[in-house]
């Protein structure tokens, strides 16, 4: 199973409805591309980037991922990657845009598979 698989197996067992490979034209005229379109049960759309880099990931693509977000009119974006800089996760927290590791991710999944029922969220 892929990265993306695997992002989109742990988007679907927290509850959002998942998309991939979603373009949305902005305000400013600009087609962004988004790895992932979430949706909740209240219809609030998120977009998501992922970056499998070997290299952390730093706050120029956190801003970019910010941008695009606003741009288009989505919730709070997400951004998932293998790390990121100290100053990307200083950003984040200004903008409230939420940071994930894969690593994070499979975590999640590996106890979840353990678990005799579906996880729902608090």
């Amino acid at each position: 199973m892929s990265l993306i698989e695997l992002t989109v197996e742990y988007f679907k067992a927290v509850g959002y409805d998942v998309r991939r490979d979603v373009e949305l034209q902005g305000r400013w005229n600009i087609r962004w591309k988004f790895d992932l379109l979430l949706e909740d049960d209240f219809g609030l759309l998120r977009g998501v980037w992922i970056r499998n880099w070997k290299r952390t990931v730093g706050v120029n693509v956190v801003l970019m991922l910010d941008r695009a977000s606003e741009d288009v009119g989505l919730g709070k974006p997400l951004l998932i990657a293998n790390g990121f800089s100290i100053s990307a996760y200083a950003y984040a927290t200004r903008r409230g845009i939420e940071l994930l590791t894969f690593e994070e991710i499979l975590g999640f999944l590996r106890k979840s598979a353990m678990m005799p029922h579906r996880y729902i969220p608090e």
